[in-house]
């Protein structure tokens, strides 16, 4: 077990190495100043050498490279001059100083995201962490949602196989898929929200948290839950119902399940006790994955619906070329990723004993 989780560390620390390299340079070589874009109207040559000089720009792309894997690495090492970039300036890391060498400081801290360009210096995971549990939140429902109706709706397609029931489940699933989640979103937006108002008292923009009409501070406005969630759940939820249908009825038609039969096992307790765990194991794949994605995928669904997450504020940022932002959203998306594609393994092994994590 010990050597399993090593082994797939190993292959998450080279992957996310590999996608910090593609995020940096791809970001480097975007034109535009980024430091003229800090200082946007109030711009002259003595404050535009002075931010270059903080931020690092001033130093070739091989440098600021070296920089940006320095803030980013929990051990890392800062020059003991003022004047330095890797400086080890209070306030700026979240450190604990493991020893001194000569002019080079070690220590233990944090990854460092740096600071938003557009947000008075606000720190990137401070902008993050407001936003990260909103989508988190949003995309529980959402997934919730795709495995409650996707799982109920797959067994009842495999048990009415070649039905009306089962073809009327696959178009509804084959609409889902084919969906765009943005097209969606405006869709649900307009009818349940402006349209059917009265009947549903649903709003067409919301977030989780909303300031009180009285100015007595912020509280949770639950219905703003509803829209966005099943929209970011149609096309989840149309993968889950076919996989599940397909992997049922291959489950279904094993040696095991037609001894069941033959000691007069009812087809509920077949299917509950026998069949669905076996049948999960391509549903947790999809489930891992558009989990995963929704974070990514969000962003249209949650700018349409207002709701302040992750997602919303990555278009902010692309819109004012808030480049941290971005970057440092896109390396938490990634990282996401790689915990749920091993955490992933570890479920699989539990559904199926003939999986071994070796």
């Amino acid at each position: 077990m010990i050597r399993y989780f090593l082994h797939k560390t190993g292959y998450a620390l080279l992957t996310l190495f590999g996608v910090i390299t593609v995020i940096f340079f791809l970001f480097t070589v975007l034109p535009g100043d980024p430091a003229r874009m800090m200082l946007d109207q109030n711009e002259n040559s003595e404050q535009l050498a002075l931010i270059k000089k903080k931020y690092g720009f001033d130093k070739p792309v091989s440098t600021q490279y070296l920089y940006y894997l320095n803030d980013l690495s929990p051990i890392s090492f800062h020059s003991t001059n003022a004047d330095d970039y890797t400086f080890l300036a209070e306030g700026k890391y979240t450190a604990a100083r493991l020893f001194t060498l000569g002019g080079t400081t070690t220590v233990l801290k944090a990854p460092y995201l740096r600071e938003s360009f557009q947000k008075s210096g606000k720190k990137v995971t401070q902008v993050i962490g407001d936003t990260l549990p909103n989508t988190v939140v949003l995309a529980c429902f959402a997934i919730l949602i795709a495995i409650a109706i996707g799982v109920l709706l797959g067994v009842v397609s495999a048990l009415y196989k070649d039905t009306w029931i089962d073809r009327t489940i696959a178009l509804v699933s084959t609409l889902g898929m084919s969906l765009p989640s943005f097209f969606a979103a405006i869709l649900f937006a307009w009818v349940f929200g402006f349209l059917l108002h009265k009947y549903t008292n649903l709003d067409m923009t919301g977030s989780l948290y909303e300031v009180d009409d009285f100015g007595e501070g912020t509280h949770i406005k639950w219905k703003n839950f509803i829209l966005p969630s099943i929209v970011l759940g149609i096309r989840p939820l149309g993968v889950v119902i076919q996989l599940m249908r397909n992997s049922l009825l291959e489950v279904l038609s094993q040696d095991y399940i037609r001894t069941a039969r033959a000691k007069g096992l009812s087809e509920v307790r077949i299917i509950r006790k026998h069949a669905l765990k076996n049948a999960m194991n391509p549903v947790v794949t999809a489930i891992s994955g558009w989990f995963a994605s929704m974070l990514a995928g969000a962003v249209f669904v949650e700018y349409i619906f207002g709701w302040n997450g992750l997602g919303k504020e990555v278009v902010e940022a692309l819109n004012t070329l808030d480049l941290p932002v971005i970057m440092g959203s896109v390396l938490v998306i990634a990282a996401t990723f790689v915990v749920i594609n091993i955490l992933v393994d570890v479920i699989y092994a539990w559904l199926d004993p003939k999986i071994r994590l070796s």
